[in-house]
């Protein structure tokens, strides 16, 4: 055998024809066939290189060499992506291909794993980080790792690592965390949100992250609903607009760009996910992952158009609703999926499910899965988010093209998706992480924007008992302040869901600046400032306020967990405000997802009011605000009700008689 000069190579022989190699530890192989065969075979090599080498052996051993891939239309940044697509998907194997549709979650990764099974996609769940406060160099690091594993595959097919980077890249530590899309709708600024779009697509590729699952363009009907914060408006028209984030996550397609064909500019964008397709925000009464029961026309007309505009800015993939639709589960609905999506609406990028969805299927949770596995590939989804169960899916969705159940041009229509977005994210020429932009994250620009978004959004629902006489803005060189209410000084109920854990959580989860922190650093130099989270009536009796600042709210949740038939104002927060603003003028700044439930006693106790939603880790946006350095800008971007018995509501209506109406918001000067 002549001597190869590389790394040292270990083989098993997988069949009489052909074997594969890669780099371990041993210099030797063994073979399936006779110890006394002659028969002449081939080996072949993959080096650490990523290089194919084709030996043929017979019985002397004797090896010669000649790369096989080298020069492979695949690997040629130059030729078309469809030409690369067709190329690639010739030499794939049908345990490539299935490798390929499947995405798992990094707990259950390993480059060994990715290798392997030529996976497609690893992603991290709501809050899973590769440990406590980890940065984005940590973050990279641990990406990096897994896409080694894939580059050493066969074919060397990278994976991409996907995120809920929902309001900037908000799983990671040390981050600029934007509002929530609804405090987004509130502001009715497009160029805004593409703009953070794109400051999110840089934060998130310097973690290593080349895929953010956003954004939500659920149109919210119904406040009960616990995603209702993640949807810009229950104004289709409104939510169209908003799909800027697309182009700003993305980049923008140059105008001759096919419709429907994914685009990402560049190492600074990301892919894109326009989600929960669809109707996952009309379901009855609120309930997520319930069943919206509507005709088409208004599944068309209120749900789907944000889709149109997200198909023509290119976006790289659609992920599918838990929910369904007159009562059939949108993850099997071949009609919406293939008939409309794909065909009718043109989409040639990768439609994803969400986590878990194939579980979801049938009672009890889980069961069945090689018929959930063949109703979801079979109505056109091209990847599934497994995440944990891969084997599992690996092997029933073997089964199922094997037994003919699910057909091999199903199987290679998916995998041509995937293989698409993966060039044209330009994964194949650039890998890994760009550690150069870890500089930015975080930076004092992208904050500033933050700041401004937070400003933009907030909505003045009252301002003065008197019309004529305004509260706002407040004088910032008095004597002494309270500040009141646990959402003054808590970073992460500022922030809410999807901010470092999935639920999201209470305290100082990340850098920013609270409300409190906010309101130290805005005022004069001899205002003294009195902060009580829940102050007794000796406090309002022994000091001499000025003001209060009032600040009440909701606790983060996620998903079902806040679905809320009553929407009042947890932890008793109007009788704090009564108690407050009966003693002292008071302006009552309210942090939740969606409206609640005001009391005709609150409304009219309080000086002011301030609908501020989630507003992320820039709390200087709203003193920027309430002292007057900007006049407020927002506006409602859902319909403020009266009482949950109105729900839902619907401005089109003449029955429509909410507490204040979509579009609302005042001005703090006369």
């Amino acid at each position: 055998m002549e001597k190869f000069l590389g790394p040292p190579l270990h083989a098993t022989v997988l069949h009489s024809s052909a074997i594969y190699l890669s780099p371990f530890t041993s210099t030797t192989f063994k073979s399936s066939q006779s110890n006394h065969s002659t028969r002449p075979y081939t080996l072949i090599l993959r080096s650490h290189r990523r290089s194919t080498f084709r030996f043929s052996v017979s019985g002397s051993d004797r090896i010669t060499m000649g790369d096989t891939t080298v020069n492979a239309v695949y690997k040629n940044a130059n030729e078309p992506i469809e030409s690369r697509v067709k190329d690639l998907l010739n030499r794939m194997t049908l345990k490539e291909k299935v490798g390929q549709m499947t995405q798992i979650e990094r707990k259950v990764a390993s480059s060994d794993v990715i290798r392997d099974l030529c996976i497609g996609s690893v992603l991290s769940g709501g809050g899973s980080k590769p440990f406590d406060n980890a940065t984005s160099a940590d973050w990279a690091d641990m990406i990096d790792g897994f896409q080694h594993g894939a580059m050493e595959s066969r074919l060397g097919i990278p994976i991409f690592y996907g995120s809920d980077a929902v309001h900037g890249n908000n799983n990671v530590y040390g981050t600029t965390v934007f509002p929530h899309n609804v405090g987004l709708g509130a502001t009715r600024d497009p160029d805004l949100v593409e703009r953070i779009g794109a400051v999110t697509a840089l934060e998130t590729r310097a973690s290593g992250v080349q895929y953010a699952f956003a954004p939500c363009v659920a149109v919210c009907r119904d406040p009960r609903w616990g995603r209702c914060y993640e949807s810009y408006s229950e104004d289709t028209q409104l939510v169209r607009k908003m799909t800027s984030l697309v182009t700003g996550l993305q980049g923008k397609p140059p105008v001759n760009h096919p419709n429907g064909y994914p685009y990402v500019a560049g190492r600074n964008n990301v892919m894109a996910s326009a989600k929960h397709y669809v109707g996952d925000g009309g379901t009855d009464k609120g309930k997520n992952e319930g069943n919206t029961i509507i005709p088409y026309d208004e599944l068309e007309n209120i749900h789907m158009l944000p889709y149109l505009d997200c198909i023509a800015k290119g976006v790289c993939t659609v992920m599918v609703s838990y929910s369904s639709w007159n009562g059939t589960k949108m993850h099997s609905h071949r009609h919406l999926i293939t008939d409309i999506l794909k065909d009718k609406l043109g989409f040639k990028g990768i439609v994803i499910t969400d986590w878990e969805a194939l579980d979801r299927f049938y009672e009890p949770y889980g069961s069945n899965y090689r018929s959930a596995v063949s109703s979801a590939i079979n109505a056109g989804i091209d990847m599934v988010m497994v995440p944990f169960r891969y084997q599992l899916f690996l092997e029933d969705l073997t089964y199922l093209v094997e037994s003919g159940e699910v057909s091999m041009a199903r199987i290679d229509d998916a995998v041509e998706r995937i293989l698409r977005v993966k060039f044209a994210a330009g994964l194949f020429e650039h890998p890994m992480a760009d550690r150069s932009l870890l500089d930015i994250v975080g930076s004092k620009p992208h904050r500033e924007l933050a700041r401004e978004a937070v400003r933009k959004s907030l909505v003045l629902l009252k301002n003065g008992k008197d019309p004529n006489k305004p509260f706002l803005p407040l004088n910032r060189n008095v004597k002494k302040i309270l500040v009141a209410g646990k959402h003054a000084d808590d970073l992460g109920y500022q922030c809410g869901g999807w901010t470092s854990t999935w639920e999201g959580t209470s305290g100082r989860i990340t850098i920013g600046t609270t409300i409190l922190d906010a309101v130290k650093q805005a005022i004069g130099d001899n205002v003294e400032v009195v902060y009580e989270e829940n102050p007794t009536t000796q406090t309002l009796s022994e000091h001499e306020f000025s003001y209060a600042i009032v600040v009440v709210g909701e606790a983060p949740y996620v998903e079902s967990g806040g679905d809320n038939s009553e929407l009042i104002i947890p932890f008793k927060g109007d009788e704090l405000l009564k108690l407050v603003a009966q003693e002292i003028p008071t302006l009552a700044i309210l942090i939740s997802g969606r409206p609640l439930v005001l009391e005709p006693s609150v409304l009219e106790t309080v000086d002011a009011l301030i609908a501020a939603w989630l507003p992320g880790t820039e709390g200087n946006g709203i003193t920027d605000v309430i002292f007057g350095d900007y006049e407020f800008h927002g506006r409602l971007p859902v319909s403020w009700f009266k009482s949950v018995d109105q729900l839902p509501m619907d401005s089109s209506k003449n029955s429509y008689d909410p507490l204040f109406p979509l579009g609302y918001g005042l001005k703090s000067k006369v």
